[in-house]
This record gives structure tokens, sequence and C-alpha cells, in this order.
């Protein structure tokens, strides 16, 4: 905005209240019919101007002066001006005190009467009014930001119980309202909270797209997420994407990048919540897959601290975005099947015993049900490692039972793991191994996870 390089017309119009081009044609039909009645001819009484000649005039892009019956309608609009100074740059523009009110008295062509800096002032105000009723406009109110919140502590709470393939189209549609709602405008604040929304909400779609055994698509949404996390500045969210992030790679085979993920996620400070309790039982059981049991028992022990540590209160919307004490137990579980040997099979049992119980224990519409079903295979796999088939295929049934209607990616590769080692067990010729065997292949040729029409994007 440069006050000085604007010309008159310019000027006036801002101080006049003429600036959109519906108020200025009122005001130059008006003129053009007066002076058709006062001079003639009557044809002028249907002049009009087009809106992107005026454009022209309001944004200062005159190449020549109007012509013919638009420079008589303009010069009769803002007389005394005469049509030269009209379109003349402000600074240069000789102009009278009285211009505001059209009033001719006074003035003479071509006087060097000395342009009033009121006009500046005035201008300058105008310009400042239309930034306020610009950035005042918003197209997110509170109604509309409570009801993206409340519609995502309701999927988050719901998704560990529910199908991921039906739910995935109804996150994505919630995810593209809320990058909808950025493209627009709305106070900082505002723009704080739609970013962390879209960051939760990509973030939703990254674990279900995992779920669904679609790492890449995982991957990317991830970084989405992560990338509206920086940009809200939330380090909460930042936590727990690099925690997802951690835990795509740990399944995917990548224990190294899994640790290297959870290091970077464990440098942002939320003020709550569990993410960094998450971070710490997903390095565990990255070393725990890498055989490093210095490192991954003192990830189990940091854990353990944290937890004892933690205050009230979360600052992500819970849901599957928490991290209860059965996740860490069966986190914990996982870690010590990797590390292998009688004592950690025994502190697997127990630690994966205890999270199936307290999974067990939530009402049945409120279980999280692919956890408690990881949960239950490692209790499968420490029983059958002492020997105990009978109380691993009992795990078994119960998550295939579970899988056949909530499927996920995680649960059909422990399901595949349980299958080849149960092939290698020395009981793999009793009825009990064979009728389990028999149930895991009708089972993989019944269910295959599929995704929702349209893609992961």
């Amino acid at each position: 905005m440069q006050p000085t390089n604007l010309t008159l017309f310019q000027l006036l119009i801002n101080e006049r209240g003429w600036q959109d081009y519906e108020a200025f044609l009122r005001r130059y039909v008006e003129a053009a019919r007066e002076l058709a009645d006062l001079e003639g001819p009557t044809g002028l009484r249907t002049a009009a101007i087009e809106k992107r000649q005026f454009l022209r005039w309001a944004h200062g892009e005159m190449k020549t002066l109007p012509r013919t019956e638009a420079r008589r309608i303009l010069t009769y609009l803002f007389r005394p001006v005469p049509l030269d100074k009209l379109f003349a740059a402000a600074s240069r523009t000789a102009a009278p005190t009285n211009l505001a009110a059209g009033d001719p008295a006074e003035y003479e062509a071509g006087a060097q009467i000395e342009y009033v800096a009121e006009d500046v002032v005035m201008a300058a105000a105008n310009e400042s009014a239309s930034f306020v009723a610009r950035a005042e406009v918003s197209n997110v109110g509170p109604h509309t930001m409570e009801q993206l919140e409340v519609d995502i502590r309701r999927i988050v709470t719901t998704y560990p119980n529910r199908p991921v393939g039906p739910l995935f189209q109804e996150v994505r549609d919630l995810r593209n309202r809320s990058f909808e709602l950025l493209e627009g405008r709305q106070p900082p604040q505002l723009t704080r909270d739609l970013y962390v929304a879209a960051g939760v909400l990509c973030g939703i779609l990254a674990n279900a797209s995992f779920d669904l055994g679609k790492y890449d698509a995982a991957e990317t949404q991830a970084r989405t997420a992560f990338m509206c996390g920086e940009l809200a500045g939330h380090n909460g969210l930042r936590a727990w994407v690099r925690g997802l992030q951690a835990l795509i790679t740990y399944w995917d085979g990548r224990p190294d990048d899994s640790v290297r993920l959870a290091e970077a996620g464990s440098r942002f400070m939320p003020e709550q919540g569990t993410a960094h309790i998450r971070l710490m039982s997903i390095k565990a059981r990255a070393h725990g897959q890498l055989n490093q049991p210095a490192d991954a028992l003192a990830a189990l022990l940091e854990a353990d601290t944290m937890r004892e540590q933690l205050g009230a209160g979360d600052d992500l919307p819970g849901g599957m975005m928490a991290f209860p004490v059965e996740k860490q137990l069966f986190y914990a579980s996982s870690t010590h099947l990797w590390l292998g040997g009688r004592q950690h099979l025994g502190d697997a049992e127990e630690a994966a015993d205890e999270a199936v119980t307290m999974f067990e224990a939530a009402a049945p519409e409120q279980r999280r049900l692919g956890e408690m079903s990881l949960a239950r295979m490692d209790l499968a796999m420490a029983r059958m490692g002492r020997g105990d088939l009978d109380g691993a295929a009992h795990q078994v049934h119960a998550v295939l039972q579970v899988n056949a209607r909530r499927g996920t990616e995680s649960v059909r590769k422990r399901l595949g793991h349980f299958t080849r080692n149960l092939a290698l067990h020395p009981g793999a010729t009793e009825p009990t191994a064979i009728g389990l065997r028999e149930a895991l292949a009708a089972h993989q040729e019944r269910h295959t996870l599929e995704l929702p029409s349209g893609g992961t994007r």
C-alpha cells in the first residue's frame, strides 16, 4: 500500500465509499442522468460503465484518459476536478479543500492549490478499515470448530472397536473438511486448532492405512500429520505422530528406523499425556527385535518410571491416541518375547496375561479389539513356548473370532508368525495343534484386508 502513488480518482472513491463496482455504478448512472437532463443529449440517460473498465480506473491502470461520454460523466461526477487531474498521481495533483463535497466554488482550472493532507489521511484510514473488515470475516466459527472436535473425539473413542474399512471414508471426509476450512480465513488461534484437528485426522488415516496393510500410504499420512503438528506448534501431536511412524517401521521390519523415530519423538515435550510412555515402549520392542537386551530392558524401565510420574489429563483427544496401562503391558510382553529364554518367556506371559485381563474388563462396546487380540497373541506365543498348547489355542481361537469382524494387518502378521512357530513345535502332530492349524488356514482363506473404495489419500 503506497498512498503517494495513488491517483486522485482512487483517493476520492475510497473517501466516498465507492470502492465497490456496484456502489460506483449507481453514482455514475445518476450523474449521467443529471447531465442528460441539464445538457443533453438524452442518450446519456442510459450510459453505464463496465466493471472491467472501472477496475482499471480503481487500480490506477489507466493508459489513456477516458473518451467521449465517459469523459463528460466523470468530469460532472467529480466536478470541479479536471479529468487530467483526476487520473494523475495525487502527490502531483492540485486540489481544493472541498473536493469531497463536490463544490465547484472558488476553484479555477489550473490553479496550483496545495493538495490537502487530510485526504491522504482519510484514504489511509479507509484502507485500514477495509483490511479490518476482511480480517474479521471468518469461515470458522465456534460452532464449526466445536462440531469438528466432537466428531474427532467420537472417532478416536470408537476406532478401536469398529471395523477399519467402513470408518476410513468417514475420517477421510472429515480430514477433507478440515483442509477446506484451512484454505479459508479465520483468526490465528482457530487456524492453530484446525491444524491440530487436521493433524489428528491424518494420524487416524495413517493408523487406518497401517491397519489395512498399506504401509506406504500410512507413512505418507503420518508425514502430513507431523507437518500439521509443526504448523500448530503442538508437541503432543508431534510426539504422538513420531510414535506412530516408529510403530509402522517396527511392523515393517525396520527396527533401526523405529528406534530412531522414537528417539526423535522424545525431543518434543508435551505438557501432559502418555505420548512419551508410548515412545519408550515402542523403542523397547524395537531394541528387542534387534536383540539388544540391555537397551530394551532400559527402555521398559524408563517407561515404567514415566508411568509412575504421569499426571492427570492428556493433551490429545484420548481414545486410540491414548496409551493406557494395558497397552504398555503387552508392549512389554512383546519385548520379552523378542529377547527369548525361559525368564523372558515367563515375564512375557505374566505381562500379556495381565493386559488381556484389563482389556476384557472394559464394556464390550468399549473394548480395544485389535490391541486385545495382539495381547492374546503374545500370551499364546508365551504359553506355546512353555508347552501349553491348550492354553495357546484358547487365546488364538478368541483372536480369530474378533479378527473375522475387525481384521488388521498387525493381527494378521501375528497369526502368520504363530502358524509358522506352531509347525515347528514339538507337539505339532498333537490333535490340538492340528485342529489349530486347520482353523488358522480356514481363517486365512476367508478373511483378507480390503481398502474402502477411493484409496488411501
